[in-house]
């Protein structure tokens, strides 16, 4: 009887717990409506049934944040943020369920005797400034097609936060060199060069997901004139690929920047770690770094020797936020 008694009393408790999770994400979600300026639903009960229709409204130059609530849905949208519309926070009702896909590709004929290119392929283009975006998905659902971009961006100022991002080859382009980007808590699944670009990027708190079919995480290819290109800080680099499969990264340019700190590496990572990319004059003017990195994939015994392991001294000095992003605070 006692037990009998137990079990009741624990199912109640669950129960009355998952129902308050429950209501606790209600009125999250409601206050997040109510303070929008936007609510797109793909059902039609919001201002909006697309993500490009909001985007559309939000005017020119404007100053102060544009708040815009997205609805759990599959949307399949070509979307772009346009340039001088600044200071836009786009926030998902759950990053599970709210996802932004398109299937273009770079092979992908324009109609004119041509191909929309990789920058062309891109599902979502940011173009303007202070863009946030939290708890979404974004997507580029061709498959394993060649390049095809999921996210593109040109803008400055750009933050996402607890996102992922999907594809196969050349998933995010982070692609301004004067951009500036903070990636928190986010996903990103690929193959081949699946970040790449030439804008300074701190990932944060990322998992970076090599699929199967690939063997590069990272192409940058910073201008010399930037000091930073990627930042990978306390990321986790999982893999489905097989031990020994992946580069960390192998330079688009010959000044491509691209440092892990303090990550998690799986077995997926080579011993070398980086690739030259048949250009032994590159070895010379990159910058590929390593700091206090655990996991299988973490030896530098066999590392390129071309390549950094970091001080203490350097990592401090140099990897501040305030060091790689100067005026602009995005945590």
């Amino acid at each position: 009887m006692i037990f009998i008694k137990f079990i009741a009393a624990s199912i109640f408790f669950l129960n009355f717990s998952f129902r308050n999770e429950s209501i606790d994400q209600i009125k999250e979600n409601s206050k997040e409506v109510k303070s929008s300026d936007f609510t797109v639903d793909a059902s039609g009960k919001g201002d909006f049934k697309t993500v490009q229709e909001a985007f559309n409204a939000v005017p020119l130059f404007k100053t102060s944040q544009t708040k815009i609530f997205v609805k759990n849905g599959i949307y399949k949208e070509k979307l772009e943020l346009a340039l001088n519309k600044n200071n836009v926070t786009l926030i998902g009702e759950s990053k599970g369920n709210v996802i932004l896909t398109y299937d273009d590709y770079a092979s992908k004929s324009n109609g004119e005797g041509g191909t929309i290119g990789t920058s062309g392929s891109a599902s979502f283009i940011v173009s303007g400034n202070s863009f946030t975006a939290q708890n979404i998905t974004f997507e580029n659902s061709s498959g394993p097609v060649g390049q095809a971009v999921a996210v593109r961006i040109d803008g400055d100022k750009i933050i996402f936060e607890n996102c992922k991002f999907l594809g196969f080859q050349d998933t995010l382009y982070p692609r301004e060199s004067k951009s500036r980007q903070y990636y928190k808590n986010c996903y990103i699944e690929g193959t081949t060069d699946f970040i790449f670009g030439g804008s300074t990027a701190v990932f944060e708190d990322c998992e970076i997901f090599s699929k199967k079919g690939g063997s590069y995480i990272t192409a940058a290819n910073t201008p010399e004139s930037n000091t930073y290109g990627f930042v990978f800080l306390n990321c986790k680099l999982t893999a489905n690929s097989g031990d020994s499969s992946y580069y960390l990264g192998r330079p688009w340019r010959n000044y491509a920047r691209t440092v892990f700190l303090k990550c998690d590496m799986g077995s997926h990572i080579k011993p070398q770690g980086w690739h030259n990319w048949g250009k032994p004059e590159a070895e010379k003017t990159v910058l590929y770094a390593e700091y206090q990195s655990i996991g299988k994939g973490a030896n530098v015994g066999f590392r390129a020797n071309w390549s950094h392991q970091l001080s203490v001294e350097q990592f401090k000095r140099e990897y501040s936020m305030k060091a790689i992003f100067n005026d602009w605070k995005p945590n």
